[in-house]
């Protein structure tokens, strides 16, 4: 028998790393082509990379949540030696053309061997879909806080791939450089500042070294380190860890950008939807009789396409490395949906020319996509103003978070049945509380509230918004 390495394969558009979301091997498995083995997660998407052949695994390299340099090996396997009579090359062809060798030292020749490239091998997934549960190494510092330089040691630096691509052509170790970024993440601002420091290099050659043993286990949240304290042993036993990584990091990341970034203003207020919901009954039979099913949703989502029409400041984004405020004249809405790898959001793109039926088969599909792990890329892409509900468990209100760099987002919560005043009368209503944060850098409180009433007036009287409709 003989042992052949599978490398990482190119994945294309410049993607030079990624980080181990979930293996779906182990070694001693016996798989055979196409099994699924490991999912790996760009800056571009996340992909399941399947098994090119049949064989026994040997080794698998990488633990979850660690970054992998394309061609590094990833699995080891066991084959018949007759049938493997190629060099192992594993992932230095892509298409059929010749490349470079995982050290970069010129190109190689042709093989038969099955090669560890994105042709065939790889499939487009939810990102952190069906992680592992397995036990992941925590990370490890021995370092000062951020700001410091000299001492800094972190063996497991959290940073993107595109970072860790300027890092290397810096010539900066980035376990050396303190971080700034959420959780404790190494930015590019941060690289570039550490290699402007007289002390970098010598800095950098002497965190070559391992950190001490007694190096306290932390967890990264926010801007700064979070020590988790060692339980007894008794309580150790009782705890469960697994990888934060994959899907999960990412939103966690997502977050706390736009909570750190954007200054967010929530506002709330009341909506009588009665009309909105004596006409969805009507049309809700013609629908259906065409395949498509009309929630609330299509309505919504046009009147937040008016409304951002009339309040263009809402639809904008501010692109802060240009210092200019971007004013999009296309309406790409975003609608957060949960999944089992976390929350999603799927983007209609071009709302404003879409009928609401339309709509309605755009989020039926994107929400079935999600849930099910199709979802594409360009799927979860392009968003220009995000609505949220969490339709019968809304609750009365809550203060969404801002889809990081838009400026505004739409909280839809639960529809009860109160008392309302109509013509002066008392009587029960359909209620429906809309929660609407701004980034107040950028949205002045009068205009969110001004956005969040015309939204309730087309609402109210859905019939006006046909007139507003393009």
């Amino acid at each position: 028998m003989a042992r052949w390495e599978f490398k990482l394969p190119d994945i294309g558009e410049g993607v030079t790393e990624g980080e181990i979301v979930a293996w779906h091997i182990k070694p001693n498995d016996v798989v055979k082509e196409d099994d699924p083995m490991v999912e790996v997660m760009t800056d571009k998407a996340t992909v399941m990379i399947t098994s090119p052949r049949a064989g026994k695994i040997v080794e698998t390299h990488g633990d979850i949540g660690a970054v992998v340099a394309v061609h590094a090996v990833l699995v080891v396997f066991e084959v018949n030696a007759e049938a493997d009579s190629a060099p192992k090359q594993g992932a230095e062809h892509a298409n059929g053309h010749a490349s470079g060798n995982a050290n970069g030292h010129g190109a190689s020749k042709p093989s038969s061997e099955p090669a560890a490239t994105a042709v065939g091998d790889i499939k487009e997934n939810l990102p952190g879909m069906n992680a592992a549960k397995a036990g992941a190494s925590a990370v490890r510092s021995s370092g000062a806080g951020a700001g410091a330089v000299q001492g800094y040691f972190n063996d497991k630096p959290l940073a993107t791939p595109a970072t860790r691509k300027l890092a290397r052509d810096m010539n900066v170790d980035l376990r050396s450089v303190p971080p700034t970024g959420p959780q404790g993440r190494v930015t590019k601002t941060d690289v570039e500042s550490f290699a402007r420091q007289p002390s970098a290099h010598g800095a950098s050659q002497s965190a070559s070294q391992p950190p001490r043993a007694e190096a306290p286990v932390v967890v990264s949240s926010g801007h700064a380190p979070v020590k988790i304290s060692a339980p007894s042993p008794a309580q150790a036993a009782l705890e469960e860890r697994v990888p934060f990584a994959g899907m999960r990091r990412k939103i966690s990341q997502k977050m706390a950008q736009s909570k750190h970034t954007a200054a967010h203003f929530t506002f709330v207020e009341e909506c009588d939807v009665g009309k909105l919901k004596a006409l969805r009954a009507r049309m809700k039979p013609r629908a259906e009789a065409q395949g498509v099913k009309l929630s609330f949703l299509p309505f919504i989502v046009k009147a937040v396409v008016a409304g951002l029409k009339k309040h263009p400041i809402l639809n904008s984004a501010l692109d802060e490395a240009t210092n200019e405020l971007v004013y999009r004249k296309y309406y790409n809405i975003g609608m957060a949906a949960s999944t089992d790898a976390g929350l999603m959001v799927p983007v209609i793109k071009d709302a404003d020319r879409k009928s609401l039926l339309d709509i309605a088969r755009d989020i039926e599909r994107l929400a079935a996509d999600a849930k099910s792990g199709k979802a594409k890329v360009e799927d979860l892409q392009g968003s220009t103003f995000t609505v949220t509900s969490l339709g019968a468990e809304g609750g009365l209100f809550a203060t969404p978070i801002i889809n990081f760099p838009e400026v505004g987002i739409l909280g839809v919560h639960q529809m009860k049945q109160k008392p309302v005043v109509r013509d002066g009368q008392i009587v029960i209503g359909d209620v429906m509380l809309l929660s609407l944060s701004f980034d107040h850098r950028i949205v002045d409180g009068h205009v969110g509230a001004a956005f969040a009433y015309d939204v309730i007036r087309w609402l109210e009287d859905p019939e006006g918004l046909f007139l507003e409709m393009a």
